[in-house]
């Protein structure tokens, strides 16, 4: 494969993969994150939300899977080769989460919905990106650092299976595959769940789309001479990477995220037409829009403060058992139902 294409050109590739399949499963199998907890808050459904434990559980033993065939190094990835800080997850995930809400929706929720022809989400992505960038190298890079330290190097694999290992003397490998088969075996205890198989296929698509990226980018890297980022899917600085290309192509590489951003547009737009469901749509209420950027503006900030979206960290980082994982997509949710409550009863004392 090297020498028929260059390594961003390849890595991209993988990207573009996994993209598509996540942009399939949101069009075509109502793979949300704000939908799941809509459902679970306001609908008393959880389906939707069980299709993250799908997600999650085949994520985390096609990650662990990749451990044990040699073919991942877990402490090489993204989410575990930085000094993890739990201030980061609380206030990043509690941002990105009331953000969510107000914005109707995630960035690869946005992106999913542009490829549905979706022009309100169009702007969403744009902003957030653009916020994202800002935040992580731009004028409010400074700020970020003073209030929660430089990144530095982790000096130990700070994830779960690496501690339950420490203390029970079994394999990294076998611990992380058992809590991934534990998640998907209690996930698919939900009768809804045995008789709608619909949701457990595209939760384990969504999840098959993460190990792709830890899979691919790994293979680029161990085999290539660039020094590749070992990553997978998410969806904040990312949308931000993917604008700056295609303004400064001519002089720039194509990277992992872009070819990411580009599958789940692709994907969706595919799935979209699939279902009937493709529709061009524009914003015709301003005070929706003003509250649509305000929240777009707050996911890309909280993202990376957070080091992930609801993506990144919900399945990429909790696919690793990164300590920072379930943390932060608690707090995620939280924030979404704080937002959701003001959006939907208002901060008054109900009846």
């Amino acid at each position: 494969m090297l020498e028929l294409f260059s390594e961003p050109v390849l890595v991209s590739l993988v990207g573009l993969f996994g993209g598509i399949l996540l942009g399939l499963a949101a069009r075509i199998g109502r793979f949300c994150t704000l939908g799941a907890i809509e459902d679970l808050y306001y609908g008393e459904n959880t389906l939707r939300l069980r299709m993250w434990g799908i997600a999650i559980g085949v994520a985390i033993i096609g990650t662990f899977g990749l451990s044990a065939m040699g073919a991942l190094e877990l402490p090489d990835s993204l989410y575990l080769a930085r000094r993890w800080n739990p201030y980061e997850s609380i206030v990043g995930g509690l941002v990105f989460g009331y953000g969510m809400a107000l914005a109707g929706n995630c960035g690869y929720g946005a992106l999913a919905r542009v490829g549905g022809g979706d022009l309100r989400s169009l702007l969403i992505v744009l902003i957030m990106g653009l916020s994202a960038y800002i935040t992580l190298g731009g004028p409010l890079s400074n700020l970020r650092i003073s209030v929660f330290g430089e990144t530095t190097e982790s000096e130990s694999v700070q994830t779960f299976a690496h501690a339950f290992s420490d203390l029970s003397g079994f394999s990294v490998e076998t611990i992380g595959t058992t809590i991934g088969l534990a998640i998907v075996a209690l996930t698919l205890s939900h009768r809804g769940m045995r008789t709608s198989p619909s949701y457990t296929l595209w939760g384990a698509v969504a999840g098959l789309a993460i190990v792709s990226g830890w899979a691919g980018t790994q293979w680029v890297a161990s085999n290539g001479f660039d020094a590749t980022p070992v990553i997978s899917h998410t969806f904040s600085a990312p949308i931000g990477e993917t604008m700056l290309y295609l303004m400064t192509s001519s002089g720039n590489v194509i990277s992992f995220g872009a070819g990411s951003v580009g599958g789940v547009l692709i994907g969706a737009a595919v799935g979209s037409l699939y279902k009937g469901h493709f529709r061009w749509e524009a914003c015709d209420d301003p005070r929706e829009l003003r509250r649509q950027i305000l929240g777009a503006c707050l996911m890309g900030v909280g993202a990376v403060v957070s080091v992930g979206c609801s993506v990144g960290q919900g399945l990429s980082a909790f696919s690793t058992l990164a300590f920072s994982a379930p943390l932060t997509l608690a707090c995620i949710m939280i924030g979404a139902a704080v937002g959701l409550r003001q959006l939907i009863l208002g901060f008054g004392p109900t009846a």
